[in-house]
């Protein structure tokens, strides 16, 4: 989220997403987490047909030409808002191993030999060379948003359905129109989809983000359909997840960052100790340069770069205009619990 000329709103642009502007247990045994005191999130069915247009819509070309979804705010926009407030009970869901008996050649190797060498603690941001879990479960969404097409990224966790992706609020809906064309591509490589494109079932959000696009909320979820016979963790794994887990920890956050220095083409990752933003939204933040098409990338705590595995904690969110390559994210508190368990059990 680089500096732009409008502060407003969110846009549909090639400019950066965060720089400067506001930028395992198996799955059966995946059990609700308790339901917390909270609103119930915020739903939308994908028509049979709908899913069938998806499905076909997403040739190389137009992912390769889907701008970020680049989300605008200024300070006075995050102070209105009420941060979640720690408290709830920490809950933990471990990550998943894929079960499906094949993979693409290429795409195995690669997890399977990390490159730890190359790889730097804390790292602002770079290209993610360690291999491991991260490299399928994380992947790009693509969607249509107000009549022209878009991107950001997103994580497979670990759920009862196996179909469920976390990403951003903003990623699932905005101005009070859901995003249609809705596919998760995991592994994403410029163009190639080597595992597929999944189609949306259904997205969600937190009722936070629904009412009032409020930034201390941008939570979104999507349940996707099968593909082949298969559901998408059995294929790609999934990474755990981790409620009301605290601030002030070590986390690395990947994505797919779209616009200038990036061209959404590679897996990039920043790492470092968060911290508590101090400032207005009270949500995590990080030392990080992703730009637009980052959104809705996983951030991880407990996360072993031998094997690509953690606990998904946060999504990228936005920035500050004022304060340059800083990356803050939403704390997964109740409300976001509550999405994680409507998603993973519809």
């Amino acid at each position: 989220m680089r500096r732009h000329r409008s502060s407003t709103g969110i846009l549909l642009t090639a400019g950066a997403l965060l720089a400067g502007a506001l930028t395992a247990a198996t799955p059966a045994s995946a059990a609700p987490a308790p339901a917390p005191d909270t609103a119930a999130p915020a739903t939308h069915a994908v028509t049979a047909a709908e899913q069938r247009g998806a499905a076909g819509f997403w040739t190389a070309e137009r992912m390769r030409g889907a701008t970020p979804l680049d989300l605008l705010l200024t300070p006075a926009q995050a102070r209105k808002f009420r941060a979640p407030q720690p408290g709830g009970r920490p809950t933990t869901v471990a990550p998943t191993a894929p079960t499906a008996p094949t993979a693409p050649a290429a795409e195995a190797d690669s997890a399977a030999e990390p490159v730890l060498g190359a790889l730097a603690f804390p790292q602002s941001g770079g290209p993610w060379s360690g291999g491991g879990a991260v490299v399928k479960t994380s992947g790009r969404v693509f969607f249509t948003f107000d009549g022209r097409t878009a991107s950001c990224s997103g994580n497979a966790v670990t759920s009862q359905n196996q179909s469920t992706v976390i990403t951003a609020g903003h990623c699932v809906k905005y101005q009070g129109s859901w995003h249609t064309n809705w596919v998760f591509v995991p592994a994403y490589d410029n163009g190639k989809a080597p595992y597929g494109q999944w189609t949306a079932t259904k997205t969600l959000t937190t009722p936070q983000w629904q009412a009032s696009e409020d930034i201390n909320h941008d939570v979104g979820a999507a349940v996707v359909s099968p593909l082949n016979g298969q559901k998408l963790t059995a294929v790609t794994g999934a990474q755990g997840v981790q409620f009301n887990g605290g601030y002030n920890k070590p986390m690395y956050a990947f994505g797919f960052p779209a616009a200038s220095p990036y061209d959404g083409s590679k897996l990039i990752y920043c790492s470092g100790n968060s911290s508590k933003d101090f400032l207005f939204s009270q949500d995590h933040s990080l030392g990080c340069n992703m730009t637009g098409g980052s959104s809705g990338g996983p951030w991880f705590t407990g996360f072993s770069e031998a094997s690509g595995t953690g606990l998904q904690v946060s999504v990228n969110s936005f920035g500050y205009t004022f304060l340059p390559n800083r990356m803050f994210g939403p704390y997964f508190g109740n409300e976001a619990q509550a999405l994680y368990n409507e998603a993973q059990t519809s």
